[in-house]
Parts: structure tokens; sequence; C-alpha cells
């Protein structure tokens, strides 16, 4: 079933317009976690870099998210994005109408047919839930809501304290959710603000349904550890925690006396692979002191193998070149107007920037080594 069901995925894939819903990172060529969370930082560092103005960052958490799909209403947004009748009666039975047991051991409760949600574990569903959700878009043009799936972040800029726009925005994005079943859970939901200002303002939380939102200085954004100075000192503390943990395993294959090639694959599957994780979106503005910290890993584990590896420094410029070669090849990404070609035509215009945190961030990093990358 899950071969058909993949079939009919990339069916619907081709009968959605390639500009739909720009900001729903999930389930599309081209796009990522990384370039979701290089998006949302980009959008923050360059307000920020402008005079008295400050980000509040929402991460919203839903109840069962997929659970609670309405497949009548789906059907309703689907039909009117261009998917044919014949297409949306066969989603419709999809959904609706599933028997449903639960056993454990010996035991087996009686039967119940579902005709709400989408199945777990269904290559469907979340294609189905992003689709169901594309028409959650900001209203305000300070406002930007990033998706990645059911992880959905408001980030609002906000210039001189007025933040009118943006509580306005969650409000309507509350009643987006009852108005489409979801439920937000808002004791899970967290804010995070960002603010360099020398005088910062008394920072009021939000409130939704009735309770306030937490404000964290904090959270895990898309499998990164983001934190309300924008530093990574705790998301690389993450990074080498786990990467030290998997060097224990790589001793243990080379007292086994496996040859180098293969402890070179464990490491760039298990170790690397770690180290790397979303780097283009963090290890530009990561202290050197914490380079230094995940680059001892690697220098341990070249010890372990025997065999020099690759720096942490090169895998970055070279995820960020290709990173930005595929953007700029992509006229559909959210991100493509930012890399514009002078009147040369050979190399492109550089951001501007007045912090360091903007300038060592993705976009403008990624300018830089395309345009050396065209001298060389």
């Amino acid at each position: 079933m899950k071969c058909f069901e993949r079939l009919v995925m990339r069916h619907i894939k081709t009968l959605l317009p390639p500009s739909l819903d720009p900001l729903q990172f999930a389930y599309r060529h081209n796009r990522s976690t990384d370039d979701a969370i290089s998006t949302a930082l980009h959008l923050a560092l360059t307000h920020l870099d402008k005079k008295d103005t400050h980000v509040r960052m929402l991460y919203i958490d839903f109840s069962s998210a997929f659970n609670t799909i309405i497949p009548q209403q789906l059907i309703g947004k689907l039909s009117l994005l261009g998917l044919n009748t014949s297409l949306c009666n066969w989603i419709l039975d999809f959904l609706t109408g599933r028997p449903q047991t639960v056993r454990i051991g010996n035991c087996t409760s009686s039967t119940t047919t579902l005709s709400t949600g989408a199945p777990q574990g269904c290559v469907l569903s979340p294609l189905l839930f992003t689709l169901l959700t594309h028409d959650c878009v900001a209203t305000h043009s300070s406002n930007y809501i990033i998706k990645f799936a059911d992880d959905t972040t408001v980030v609002g800029l906000i210039s001189k304290n007025d933040e009118s726009a943006y509580r306005e925005e969650v409000q309507r994005l509350s009643d987006w959710c009852k108005d489409n079943n979801l439920s937000l859970n808002v004791a899970k939901t967290k804010e995070m603000v960002v603010d360099f200002r020398r005088t910062q303002g008394d920072h009021s939380p939000l409130s939704i349904n009735g309770s306030s939102v937490e404000i964290v200085d904090s959270t895990k954004f898309l499998g990164v550890h983001l934190e309300k100075d924008l530093s990574w000192s705790l998301n690389t503390s993450f990074l080498h925690k786990k990467a030290q943990q998997r060097l224990f395993f790589l001793r243990r294959l080379r007292k086994a006396q496996l040859p180098p090639p293969i402890l070179t694959t464990f490491y760039r599957g298990t170790i690397e692979s770690i180290l790397s994780s979303c780097i283009t979106v963090w290890f530009g503005n990561c202290a050197i002191s914490d380079r230094k910290t995940l680059q001892r890993i690697v220098g341990t584990a070249e010890k372990i193998i025997g065999v020099s590896l690759p720096l942490i420094k090169d895998i970055y410029n070279t995820r960020c070149i290709r990173k930005a070669t595929s953007i700029v090849a992509d006229w559909t990404h959210p991100s493509h107007t930012l890399f514009t070609l002078l009147p040369s035509g050979k190399r492109y215009r550089s951001i501007r920037a007045h912090t360091s945190r903007l300038c060592n961030s993705f976009f403008p990093q990624a300018i830089r080594l395309l345009n050396k990358k065209e001298l060389d």
C-alpha cells in the first residue's frame, strides 16, 4: 500500500503550482530544515540590523495535528488547488471509513470505524496536512509564518515597540486553527524574544485561548538549539556530547581490527553527520572556542582511524556553496531573490550588514563564497 501511496503523492506534487505556500519547506524539492531555519534567522537578523527593533518568535505546538484533519474540509481545499474530482474522491475514500482495532498480546478490542484524521505512519499524511495548512499565511508584512509540516513558527519583526500587528497575527492564527479543527497546545507552545537593544522594554507574554505562552531563553527549532542571543554554544555543546558518545563505538571497531576504509565510512555516517547537521545555519556565527571543541572530535577520530579527515570549516564551505548554487538555480525558492547578479554578470551583489551577526550568517557568507569561487 505504501508503494501505491508514494505514486499518489508523486502525482499530487505534479499537479500543485510551484509557488504554492513558499514558506512551507517540507516535502518539496530543494527544501530542507536548513532552508527553513536559515530563512527565519535571515528575516530576524536583517530586521535586528536596524535601530530600535526586536523580534518575537512563536514556536507553535499542535495537539495531535494529523488526527484532527476533517477529510471533507481537506477535499474542499484540494479542489480549489486544482486536483481533479476522481483524485479527490480517492483521497476522501482513503481517509474515511477506516477500521481500527487495538491488540495487546492475545487480546483484541472491538473494531471502531474512523472518519477523521490521517493514518499515523502513512506516506500521504504529512503531505495532506501541508495542503490543509497552505492557506495559513501571514497577513501583515512584518510577520512571517515559517512551516515545516506541522512545525509552525511565527516570526514577528517589531519596530519601536509596536507589537500590535504581531499580536493580531497570533490571534488570526488562533482563529484559523479553530476554523480548521486544529487545536493549539498552549502548554507546549513557546515564545522567544530576541532583543539586542541596551534599553529593553517589558516583553509581556502572549495570551492564546486565555492562557499565557511561556517566554523561554532557548528552544529546539527543527533540530537545532536556538538561544535568545542567537549564539550557538548550547547547540555545539549538544553536538559535541552526541559525537563524543559515538567515538566509543569507533574505538571498539578499531580494536576489532577493521580496515581504515570501513572505519572512515562509519565515521562519515555516524560522527561527521552529527557534527555537520544543519552546519550552514550555525557555523558562520559559531564562537572560535566552540569550533575548536568540535574540531577536536575530528582530530580524535583521525588518530583512531589513522587517516586525515575533512576539516569542519571545509565541510561548511562546501555545503554553503552547494546550497547557494541550488537556490540560485531554483526560481521558486523563497530566498532566490537574495542572489542578485551585478551588471558584470559574474559576481553576486553582497548583502549589506551593520553587525557581525548578519554578516556571518548563511546568506551573506554564501554570496561571498560564490564570488570567491568565481574569482578562483
